[in-house]
């Protein structure tokens, strides 16, 4: 009888994997079939099956062709194949404590609703004794049960979700935190036939849903406003913060389903996240150029810090500012591929001013291009001149009057998607990269070529690679390390120092922003108005009427509708190039002349119903805009202006309201700066 072959390293981890996915697949299915009050062991053993997945994960990174006793055929790809199964076991189990966490936190805060009713118990004092506290929570035991029996009766048919979904398999059913479904079906594996408010029906599961009421509503409105807590060394303060800034900080540390399903089923990179910056975009108005371009007061707010008149030349102060500078993206180099499951609606990079946890000005976007033989590097226009979209220039100026030693900017590289199976959009980072303005001794970074390796996670998190697999594959050479370091991706991004003439200029502009080197003319005409309107032509400095002026009540939108800024800049070329020299001298002049082209080109198209919503992304939303644009400046030049388009019945205008020509500056200018 010939001896039983041993079996190699690889084989024994292999081994041990199909015994951990077993394990695995059991407690899914347990976790889906038990009710919420019998989850505490399902949560423990979830931990430490976890454990023993990254026990073996470790076993199999430290194993190595030379180890087996015998050769192993395809050892590389059997081993990478490996650590994929071992990566979807602990992203599965990290998904599943993820969705028992959120039971418990949604049971809790039921509870903590139950204190705030009862004004006694919260006087409790601190000798409560066991007794009474092992009776409360039997009393919380016994009313889980009640909710689940209650949760599990034939005749509830309307249910609340209490988190986000994305469908995994075919016939699921995708919603997100607080829909109202239609229960269909309670089946006893766990997964409900529901039905949402569209009409749509699919399989969700039970762990997902609570009983609907009012009450129930009301309960997931308030957990939104409960945010990031920090708490003093001695415990004694604890501080809610709910302001758009962590809201969005949250949402993107937090609330990671979408991200989770899209790297289990291959789509992503584990080292992908929600955007942080476009979280913070999407939050309000607050870190967008349109708030930094309004004038702002000083503290006693008798006068506006960053607009001061110069009667001597009858313009505006210019103001210098600690950091004035000028930032040119050259390329992204090596970002990863995202897999067939979804398809890019644009590659782009969003930049910031930041100070390791506050962003401090308006958060900035820039498109990037790429070509399909080279789909890992993006590239990005270093000038936009003519009809080319300003979108996509990547020369950026950079002010900021802050005092911060650790000021730097912020690049996060993202792109925007939808998934083929379930049209849901989304927006990605694929990796982040922070360069600091200023060296340890206070003096301003050298002028020159930076190449930043981008980090993944977010920018509140440490140590995340973008792509995991690139250090995993790595061999132990220096050969192999060099080449490793070769694939990791990296930001190409060029810091120019300015000229005296390009300081001078942008010193007319706002003391903190960040934008588009090919809008800098406009701003300036756009600030010089202001200044006329506020310092120069007021009745008094004690006066607060509205004025009426269409551009300083309007031109703000513009920059958040880059293709109607750019509509502005070519109309604004056009007549330029029709100037004499000593017109263009004139400032004067240049000011009336530019309030002429505004009412005849964008004005008009703010307020037209032929001009669909702006939209992010959206390549059939540009293309509409382009093309009523693009019609609208046709007519208005044949016409030797809008008059003709204004009055005419073929055209179709939004309802007039005052805020379309009165500029209300005490209600638009700012007292303080976001994240300070």
């Amino acid at each position: 009888m010939s001896a039983r072959r041993e079996r190699g390293p690889l084989q024994r981890v292999q081994r041990r994997s199909r015994e951990l996915q077993a394990q695995v697949e059991a407690l899914r299915a347990e976790s889906a079939a038990s009710a919420p009050g019998q989850r505490k062991g399902i949560s423990q053993r979830c931990m430490h099956l976890k454990k023993l997945v990254d026990e073996n994960t470790r076993a199999l990174h430290g194993l190595t062709k030379a180890d087996e006793p015998a050769p192993v055929g395809n050892y590389n790809q059997r081993k990478e194949e490996e650590e994929k199964l071992l990566l979807k076991l602990s992203q599965q189990l990290q998904k599943l404590v993820l969705v028992l966490d959120q039971d418990r936190a949604t049971t809790s805060y039921a509870v903590d609703e139950e204190h705030q009713k009862d004004p006694q118990k919260q006087d409790k004092g601190e000798g409560e004794s066991e007794d009474e506290e092992s009776s409360e929570e039997d009393s919380e035991e016994t009313d889980d049960d009640e909710e689940d029996k209650l949760l599990d009766d034939p005749n509830v048919k309307e249910c609340i979700t209490v988190g986000n979904f994305n469908a995994q398999q075919e016939g699921d059913l995708t919603f997100t935190k607080g829909e109202v479904l239609l229960i269909h079906d309670k089946k006893a594996d766990g997964w409900w036939v529901a039905e949402n408010s569209k009409g749509v029906r699919g399989l969700v599961p039970r762990t997902y849903l609570a009983v609907h009421s009012e009450d129930g509503e009301s309960q997931e409105e308030g957990e939104e406003h409960i945010e990031v807590v920090d708490e003093t060394a001695d415990g004694a303060e604890i501080k809610k913060r709910t302001d758009s800034h962590w809201s969005a900080v949250r949402r993107a540390i937090m609330e990671n389903d979408t991200v989770e399903v899209l790297t289990t089923i291959g789509a992503v990179p584990a080292g992908f996240r929600l955007s942080t910056l476009f979280q913070l975009l999407e939050g309000g108005t607050q870190f967008q150029a349109s708030y930094f371009l309004q004038p702002e007061l000083t503290p006693s707010q008798l006068a506006f810090k960053d607009l001061v008149w110069n009667s001597e030349k009858n313009t505006i102060c210019p103001r210098p500012t600690r950091v004035s500078l000028i930032v040119t993206l050259c390329s992204c180099k090596m970002i990863p591929l995202p897999g067939v499951s979804i398809q890019v609606l644009s590659r782009h990079v969003r930049l910031c001013l930041f100070d390791g946890s506050r962003v401090l000005s308006n958060i900035h976007t820039v498109r990037a291009t790429w070509q399909s033989k080279n789909p890992q590097t993006w590239t990005f226009s270093p000038r936009v001149t003519g009809i080319l979209p300003s979108l996509l220039d990547g020369d950026c100026f950079v002010r900021s009057c802050s005092l911060s030693s650790d000021i730097g900017l912020l690049f996060e590289v993202g792109i925007t998607y939808i998934r083929n199976s379930t049209g849901e959009r989304g927006e990605l980072s694929c990796g982040w990269a922070f360069q600091k303005l200023f060296t340890s001794s206070g003096l301003p970074v050298p002028s020159k070529l930076y190449e930043l390796p981008l980090n993944g996670g977010t920018p509140y998190e440490r140590g995340v690679e973008v792509d995991p697999s690139i250090s995993r594959r790595a061999g132990s050479g220096v050969f192999h390390q060099f080449m490793t370091l070769r694939k990791q991706p990296v930001l190409a991004v060029k810091l120019r120092s300015l000229s005296a003439q390009s300081k001078d200029i942008l010193n007319l502009l706002p003391e903190t922003l960040i934008g588009s080197m090919c809008h800098i003319h406009l701003l300036i005409l756009y600030r010089q108005l202001l200044g006329d309107a506020l310092l120069k032509d007021r009745i008094s400095m004690q006066s607060t009427d509205l004025i009426c002026n269409p551009i300083l009540a309007t031109f703000p939108q513009l920059m958040d509708q880059p293709d109607l800024m750019d509509a502005l800049r070519s109309v604004w070329a056009d007549k330029e190039r029709t100037l004499k020299k000593s017109e263009k001298r004139d400032q004067e002049f240049l000011k009336s002349l530019f309030v002429l082209v505004y009412h005849d080109s964008v004005f008009p198209l703010l307020q037209s119903t032929l001009l669909p919503k702006y939209k992010w992304a959206d390549e059939e939303c540009e293309a509409s805009r382009w093309k009523a644009i693009a019609d609208f400046l046709k007519r208005s030049q044949e016409n030797d202006g809008a008059l003709q388009y204004l009055l005419s019945s073929a055209n179709t205008h939004k309802a007039f309201d005052i805020s379309e020509v009165a500029y209300d500056f005490l209600g638009e200018v700012k007292t303080d700066s976001p994240g300070v």
